[in-house]
């Protein structure tokens, strides 16, 4: 017997149990009304109880609870795939409908599978003993005592067990195909699934970008910070102390605010935490601090046009600065040292976010570093409704976000550079 077949057994066999309830209510109750005494040894009377006990099971599974244990028992004891059935109670009246018909399926052939289950094996094992051990004259059995038949008794009680696995075999094949079918999601509830799988994939990518996002640049600027200064301190120029001295100040603050921003990240992985967004600042408090980190590390940068403080909603605001902390350590990685142009502009449009520096040997992009951040920017600004590219424009490569606001333009705010 293979562990499938007795898998299905044993669901036909439970459902044989779940039966027997309904079945005694109606073999004491209704068919005493009708002056029956004993329903187990009048065949007619055990046929009417089995029939007249499936249109109660079938009333009484129109409960929505009725589906998730159901749903249990044939994910265990079926082999049907755990997505092709359905999750949660049955709300829909078809829904309710199509788990009464499994339930009647269910039962009814567990029924007639239980009942065989404990009839036929007896059976099959007194014919297989008949030549050895014969009944008395008293047995309620119509057995041969002697003759050609009394031999061919145990090819009899083997058909039978055979006869009874088929049964068992071919009733567990049609609850299989049936528990996809009366058990299935409907297409509401498959769409409430796909919707509820894409609301945890964009959880998931949102927490896979905050952490390259965070991670990623004080990775970038700790580990050139710590480099110049590596180099300095062998250097015998008390500047170049001086200069180290700061690094490791800067690489002291970027852990510092790293650490905060990871707890938060996990946080949310342990369900415990706030929205990761919120573990970003905006552009009024946290660009300063970035723009000081990204020059201690070596990087020239130059902005050009940033909003006013305070002008943007926070949920843009923090995902403007992942924006341009992504910017910043995309330049960091691929061309330390070089010139950087951070543009911020507000227009009548949206916000314009452009980062530009000269063409490095290698470009960036997914042969020099994966691009995992440039599609973070790039999923960012389609969230909220903009674009962005990324690639050489007149001998510069470029990042160029565009972000609808609806707000009027913010007037420019002059030249910064340092």
């Amino acid at each position: 017997m293979t562990t499938e077949l007795a898998r299905r057994w044993l669901h036909l066999v439970v459902g044989g149990a779940l039966l027997m309830p309904y079945f005694l209510f109606v073999g004491t109750v209704v068919l005493a009304l009708l002056g029956i005494p004993d329903f187990f040894t009048d065949p007619p009377a055990l046929a009417l109880t089995f029939t007249l006990a499936l249109p109660l099971v079938a009333v009484t599974a129109l409960v929505p609870a009725a589906r998730p244990p159901a749903v249990a028992l044939a994910r265990g004891l079926t082999g049907a795939a755990p997505d092709a059935l359905a999750d949660g109670p049955a709300r829909a009246r078809v829904d309710r409908s199509r788990t009464a018909c499994w339930y009647v399926l269910h039962l009814g052939l567990g029924g007639v599978v239980a009942g065989a289950t404990l009839a036929v094996p007896p059976f099959a094992v007194l014919l297989l003993a008949l030549p050895v051990v014969r009944p008395g004259p008293g047995s309620p059995y119509a057995l041969p005592t002697a003759g050609p038949a009394l031999y061919l008794a145990p090819l009899a009680g083997l058909a039978l067990l055979a006869a009874l696995a088929g049964v068992a075999a071919g009733a567990g094949a049609v609850l299989a195909r049936a528990a996809a079918v009366l058990l299935g999601p409907s297409p509401r509830e498959r769409l409430e699934r796909a919707e509820r799988r894409a609301a945890e994939l964009a959880v998931r990518n949102r927490l896979a970008r905050e952490v390259h996002d965070s991670v990623g640049h004080a990775l970038s600027a700790i580990a050139l910070q710590a480099t110049a200064a590596r180099r300095l301190l062998d250097g015998p120029a008390a500047e170049g102390r001086a200069f180290a001295g700061e690094a490791l100040s800067a690489i002291e603050e970027t852990a510092r605010r790293t650490v905060g921003e990871l707890d938060a990240v996990l946080g949310v992985l342990r369900e415990s935490g706030p929205d990761p967004g919120t573990a970003a600042p905006g552009l009024a408090e946290g660009l300063p601090a970035l723009l000081d980190r990204t020059r201690a590390a070596g990087c020239r940068v130059t902005v050009r046009g940033a909003p006013l403080p305070g002008v943007l909603p926070p949920p843009l605001d923090r995902e403007v600065y992942r924006i341009v902390q992504e910017g910043l350590a995309n330049a960091l990685k691929h061309a330390p040292g070089a010139p950087v142009l951070l543009w911020l502009e507000r227009t009548a449009s949206g916000l314009s976010v452009r980062v530009a520096q000269p063409l490095p040997p290698a470009p960036p992009g997914p042969s020099a570093g994966g691009g995992r951040g440039l599609a973070g920017v790039a999923e960012r600004a389609l969230l909220l409704g903009g674009s962005a590219t990324a690639g050489p424009c007149g001998g510069d490569w470029v990042l160029d976000v565009t972000l609808p606001t609806g707000a009027a333009p913010v007037p420019r705010t002059g030249e910064e550079t340092r």
